[in-house]
């Protein structure tokens, strides 16, 4: 075989090798699609990618927590140098998760997740504010994104400081802080309402699920183009609390 036809074959080698590599990476964080009717495809500036319906995306986030929760997560989840080159084609993450700042829980690592799989928004306290909403919208309504989750976790420190802030409201920090601290105080007072002898342990973690399930509801109520994607059943909003002990993530309906 001649040089040049040989440089001919390798060439077509190569780039069916990074087409079925491509393939392989988006089917693999939605291998549990099975047939067309379980999904739309999403087309952007030339690229496209397989849409996930919501409880197929809840299904592969409780998968890919039981890995992380028994210690045996993949080899390679999806962070290699071919898939960081695949991403810059674009992103098709498969669910929007809103979780607190707190550097004990990245989502990714807690969902044994890859990159370019999550679409993650992160604030004290897992709060809603107007561009945490429309990072949430965009993630939605122009990606690939048909489950939201509202995230806390235990031992929360924002939530704890409002507790505090409430007892001691001379001893507030900066007035940014503050901010935070105080748009949390209703989520302390419904929980501690609901058991008046409620131990200081329990009221964070009551407090952290309540504003877990305030935020759900914010998003719907000031969102109208999701709240008619909720309606309509192609979009699902679930509240989570993550145990940082165990590893575990516990999700339920808002």
């Amino acid at each position: 075989m001649r040089r040049s036809n040989l440089a001919v074959f390798f060439t077509v080698i190569a780039v069916l090798g990074l087409i079925v590599f491509t393939t392989l990476y988006f089917t693999s964080s939605q291998k549990s699609v099975k047939g067309a009717g379980d999904a739309e495809l999403f087309e952007k500036n030339g690229f496209s990618a397989v849409v996930i319906k919501p409880e197929k995306a809840l299904e592969m986030l409780q998968a890919g927590n039981r890995r992380y929760a028994t210690e045996v997560r993949l080899k390679d989840p999806g962070v290699s140098r071919n898939a960081r080159k695949i991403l810059l084609k674009g992103q098709a993450p498969f669910a929007t998760i809103l979780a607190c700042a707190d550097s004990r829980f990245p989502p990714e690592l807690f969902f044994d997740a890859g990159l370019g799989q999550l679409f993650v928004v992160r604030n004290a306290g897992n709060q809603l504010f107007p561009d945490t909403l429309g990072s949430i919208e965009y993630a939605s309504l122009y990606s690939t994104s048909r489950l939201i989750v509202v995230m806390g976790h235990q031992s929360c420190g924002a939530i704890t400081e409002a507790a505090r802030f409430m007892r001691q409201p001379e001893n507030g920090a900066t007035p940014a802080l503050n901010s935070i601290v105080c748009t949390l105080i209703p989520a302390v007072l419904i929980a501690g309402k609901k058991d008046l002898n409620i131990s200081e342990d329990k009221l964070i973690d009551d407090a952290v699920k309540e504003n877990v399930r305030m935020v759900c509801r914010a998003i719907l109520q000031s969102s109208e183009p999701l709240r008619k994607m909720s309606a309509s059943g192609k979009l699902k909003i679930v509240g989570a609390y993550a145990d940082l002990d165990s590893g575990k993530i516990e999700f339920f309906q808002p």
